[in-house]
């Protein structure tokens, strides 16, 4: 006999054919009652509050070719930038002071020595800054996100951001479909990536005592919701602490212009399926509202906090480079000075009803559990 929708929401188990029925629902009052679900549960689970991380774009300087992407090696166009030290540590004291005990620190993927000694130096003097002008006796937590790196690179930065027990990584997988895997990474070259390399760096990233994160695009053309299944069971394949996912919007500093891209009702319905869908079937990780969804539409990000979405990324990278990392077309925020873009973000919590979490880490209960039970943080 087969489920209704309602019997299927209140499950707490969920075949691929389950999984598929809820993400491929375009009935408003279907995608109503699936939101509102996602939002309940997770309510139920993590509490009433937001998690924000302060966001520090620190370089769209990148080695790849990623077809997507708008800070790909290939665009001459982009004016490639590097913030220095003391302009990283001033935005992170940005961050610290409006309570945001987490940072997120990001840059175009390198991997060269150079490089690794910067961000291993970046991540020292945040943990020092954090403890000796903060008082924070453990530092603040980091969720760092610089691609693909060796083993002995990840410990290395571990070493250096001092918090282990608020330690996290994110490293997209992007897609299951290796096939459309490969598509996005086909350089002048071939394939700069494989799939294969990206699932060793997020099992090394879990031997080196990271939070693991990962997440994909949602509607890159040839995907199918038949795909999108395929990442939530990966999701739980890979046991990972915490997702950031958001639409594939198209950028014309990369090179799939012609394929196209989902209409953007239709592309915002889909995301907020995808993540309410994969909040009842993954309802202990962290998951974060993308800021790619303020792009379909105004407002958009608290539409991913009522899909089931518990964390936010305010950005707070100097305003004089903002406009130079673009992933993608049309970012929002790109104009903003932080107080602004801050401010923005509260406000769209508040329409939520949610609270923010001030001076937490905001470690997600997934990974909490997996260590022992700690304590809320």
């Amino acid at each position: 006999m087969t489920k209704t929708f309602d019997e299927l929401l209140t499950q707490r188990e969920f075949s691929a054919d389950d999984l598929l029925r809820l993400l491929k629902t375009t009935d408003p009052a279907q995608c109503a009652r699936l939101y509102q679900e996602a939002f309940r549960r997770t309510t139920a689970v993590h509490g009433n509050s937001i998690f924000f991380r302060g966001l520090i774009e620190i370089s769209n300087v990148c080695t790849y070719d990623c077809r997507y992407c708008g800070i790909r090696k290939a665009n001459h166009a982009v004016r490639r930038y590097t913030l220095s030290l003391e302009e990283i540590l001033e935005a992170a004291r940005y961050a610290l002071r409006a309570g945001y005990g987490s940072l997120a620190l990001q840059s175009g993927e390198r991997d060269d020595p150079k490089f690794v000694d910067f961000i291993e130096g970046v991540c020292a003097a945040i943990h020092r800054m954090s403890v000796e002008e903060f008082g924070m006796p453990e530092g603040c937590g980091m969720t760092l996100s610089f691609g693909e790196q060796t083993p002995e690179t990840y410990e290395r930065w571990a070493q250096a951001a001092g918090n282990r027990t608020a330690l996290r990584y994110l490293l997209r997988i992007e897609t299951s479909n290796r096939k459309l895997f490969a598509h996005l990474h086909e350089g002048r070259a071939g394939a700069q990536k494989t799939y294969e390399a990206r699932l060793k760096a997020l099992s090394d990233l879990r031997a080196a005592g990271y939070q693991v994160g990962t997440g994909v695009m949602i509607g890159i053309p040839g995907q199918t919701e038949e795909d999108l299944v395929r990442d939530i069971l990966t999701f739980k394949e890979l046991d990972v602490d915490m997702l950031g996912m958001g639409p594939y919007l198209v950028s014309h500093g990369g090179d799939m212009v012609d394929e196209g891209m989902m209409e953007h009702g239709a592309l915002l319905r889909l995301t907020r399926n995808m993540l309410s869908t994969t909040r009842l079937a993954l309802p202990t990780i962290n998951m974060a509202a993308a800021t790619a969804l303020e792009t379909l539409q105004t407002g958009a990000r608290s539409l991913g906090v009522l899909s089931g979405c518990n964390v936010m990324m305010p950005n707070v990278t100097p305003q004089r480079t903002r406009a130079s990392y673009q992933l993608y077309d049309n970012k929002q925020g790109t104009e903003s000075d932080p107080d602004s873009n801050v401010k923005l973000e509260e406000e769209l919590v508040r329409e939520t009803g949610r609270t923010i979490a001030r001076n937490r880490f905001g470690s997600s209960l997934h990974y909490r559990s997996r260590q022992g039970d700690r304590p809320l943080d």
